[in-house]
């Protein structure tokens, strides 16, 4: 798998673009995208995102280059495609990717974003279907590791004022899964996560910040192997909606958080000296959460 921000060069007055040819490894397929801004101008360092749907995992995800345009070299499946700016509405869409395929390049124009109403008041809880977390971690001397925790709970208590709302979210250490059993079961050895120690890794807001936009920053406190660290989780709100499911509402978010292994005391630099290939010192935290709402029987937050 690779990544390349796309930079083509058109000629002054032309309004067809340039065909691409790359060379594809066998079983990837390319697709690319133009990005412009609501007025038409070429918008750089817009984020784009592109997630495998099936397996819940990001893939590629990078920032258009000067001249709006983005490309990723990706193995063949099913993709989500999130294209996203400060302001500006989101855009969204599944695209599927065969074997050799090379996607002409769409030229995807972002519209300013309406003013999102906040969530009410209330207690939300995280829907485990529709939420993930995730993580990426440099592995020494190879590429990204891609992992996920696959039991959790949490839940969001919104208050009057957003800026005195509260997070709480509980994950079973013991659920984290890279794709590969040894690994998997090293990361819950005593030499990382320790889990038979230190069953769960808890996260507890203190305070909601507004940024700008749909921007909040979310400030609390992380405790991972006996460990807690105040950490910041910068996050955009994305709406809530009727889920169609009698009287009960959704909202969504999108969090983001870097976190420093030795800060909970997971010494990578002693395991190097051993010999074990091991994650690098920092690891990008990743949540995508929908919560939900019910105006009867609201369920109290997890403890």
């Amino acid at each position: 798998m690779a990544l390349a921000l796309l930079r083509r060069l058109r000629s002054k007055g032309a309004s067809d673009r340039a065909g691409l040819s790359l060379p594809l490894p066998p079983g990837a397929g390319s697709l690319g995208c133009e990005v412009l801004d609501p007025l038409g101008q070429p918008m750089g360092g817009a984020e784009v995102t592109v997630s495998a749907t099936d397996a819940h995992q990001v893939m590629a995800r990078g920032t258009t280059d000067p001249y709006g345009y983005f490309l990723a070299i990706l193995p063949s499946g099913r993709y989500s495609l999130m294209i996203s700016a400060e302001g500006l509405t989101p855009y969204r869409e599944t695209v599927d990717l065969l074997d050799g395929m090379m996607l002409p390049t769409q030229r995807i124009q972002l519209e300013p974003a309406r003013r999102l109403d906040l969530p009410v008041p209330g207690t939300w809880l995280f829907d485990p279907p529709h939420t993930a977390i995730r993580f990426i971690a440099k592995h020494v001397g190879m590429g990204d590791v891609h992992g996920r925790f696959e039991r959790f709970e949490g839940g969001i208590q919104v208050a009057q004022s957003m800026t005195e709302s509260r997070v709480q979210v509980r994950i079973d250490a013991s659920s984290i899964t890279t794709g590969n059993r040894t690994r998997d079961n090293h990361l819950r050895s005593a030499d990382f996560l320790d889990v038979e120690r230190f069953p769960y890794i808890d996260f507890v807001s203190s305070r909601f910040s507004y940024r700008a936009g749909a921007k909040w920053a979310v400030q609390g406190s992380l405790s991972m192997h006996g460990v807690s660290r105040s950490m910041s989780l910068d996050t955009t709100y994305l709406g809530s909606v009727n889920g169609g499911y009698g009287e009960e509402l959704r909202c969504a978010a999108r969090a983001r958080a870097e976190l420093h292994r030795e800060d909970y005391t997971l010494n990578w630099r002693s395991m190097l000296a051993r010999g074990i290939a091991v994650v690098g010192p920092t690891v990008q935290l990743e949540l995508d959460v929908q919560a939900m709402y019910r105006t009867h029987d609201t369920p109290t937050p997890p403890e």
